[in-house]
């Protein structure tokens, strides 16, 4: 962690709502740095991959500069648009769209000390803009009066533009009599929540953006794949001398999408559905219901650490927490998007 804040708050009316819970900052060259120390003395090559072939007893890979890679295992973690993994194509895929700054400015634009998880204050917005898809302002204060403040659209199809987030930050700061001084850094950041997944008899295996592994409801994905990867890497091991390369691939995609994981994920899948549908008052109302639950329910829902029982539980608690508002739209989903639910109960 390059930081630790440990004065986390949302705010989904005008009282502030603490959080009670730490939040960090990950330092993503110390991360790399610390998992390539990890892999010991290995050989690196790096290269653009072209194609892939595979035999009963290998697969390879050959890159665009003609180099040729043998293998029991291909692993693909090429991101959201993956290389070689297949999967089925969707329509109405979700994204979470968000446009922020690492700067100074003329004035502490949140509490020094803090982190913002979620402010959905929108009184500065115009009553045109108000009615549209709701966004929020995610802020963390990083020391020597740089702040990142960061417009956010937790999904939306179509994807919320970058210039509307922009000027969302902006008509935000503006309201609170707040310039901006010193940009040191922008960030775009745009990836799809609800992207199908793979087809996992196939080969190749994918992990990360490749094999579907953002959290549908939140967006999160590296601490899954912190945890995710010893499972991986230790069935693989296991089986490697024993098994065939397409054995292997089994074996492979079995640990990373077990029934419990695949349970949850269409739980998730639609709470995201559920979310795409509310309006700014009845996320806010939503989000004061599911941030009154226990702090091990609420961050087990964010982090994906909960069982599908323990899931479940959770639900069930926040719904009876929730306003009739939010009720009304989640009995609505299970109209439309209750099918879901029930590839969860097949998986």
């Amino acid at each position: 962690m390059s930081h630790r804040l440990p004065d986390c708050v949302g705010y989904f009316s005008q009282r502030e709502r603490p959080l009670h819970r730490e939040y960090g900052f990950l330092d993503q060259a110390k991360l790399q740095q610390h998992l390539l120390q990890q892999c010991g003395s290995m050989t690196w090559h790096q290269g653009l991959a072209d194609t892939i072939e595979y035999t009963e007893n290998s697969s390879s890979v050959t890159t665009q500069s003609g180099e040729q890679f043998f293998a029991k295992l291909i692993i693909d973690a090429t991101g959201h648009e993956p290389a070689f993994v297949e999967r089925p194509t969707q329509d109405n895929v979700a994204y979470q769209a968000a446009y922020g700054v690492f700067a100074k400015f003329s004035k502490p634009p949140i509490q020094p000390g803090r982190c913002v998880l979620m402010d959905y204050r929108n009184g500065h917005l115009p009553p045109e803009e108000k009615s549209k898809s709701p966004t929020f302002l995610y802020a963390m204060d990083l020391g020597n009066d740089i702040y990142f403040l960061e417009e956010t659209s937790l999904a939306s199809h179509p994807a919320i533009p970058f210039e509307t987030l922009k000027d969302r930050l902006y008509q935000r700061l503006t309201a609170n009599q707040i310039e901006v001084l010193d940009i040191q850094c922008e960030e775009h950041c745009l990836f799809p929540m609800n992207l199908p997944l793979p087809d996992f008899k196939q080969r190749v295996v994918g992990f990360g953006g490749a094999a579907s592994m953002v959290h549908p409801a939140t967006g999160y994905m590296v601490g899954a794949l912190l945890r995710r990867a010893p499972i991986l890497a230790a069935a693989v091991a296991t089986a490697l001398q024993s098994s065939t390369p397409a054995q292997l691939s089994q074996v492979a995609w079995k640990a990373l999408w077990p029934s419990e994981r695949l349970r949850k994920h269409y739980i998730y899948s639609f709470g995201l559905e559920a979310l795409m549908r509310f309006d700014h008052p009845q996320l806010c109302n939503l989000f004061n219901a599911f941030f009154q639950l226990p702090r091990r329910q609420w961050s087990g829902f964010l982090a994906d650490s909960l069982s599908t029982p323990h899931l479940l539980t959770a639900m069930v608690n926040m719904f009876g927490r929730a306003p009739n508002s939010v009720r009304g739209c989640l009995i609505r989903t299970v109209g439309t998007d209750g099918y879901l639910l029930w590839e969860s109960l097949r998986s």
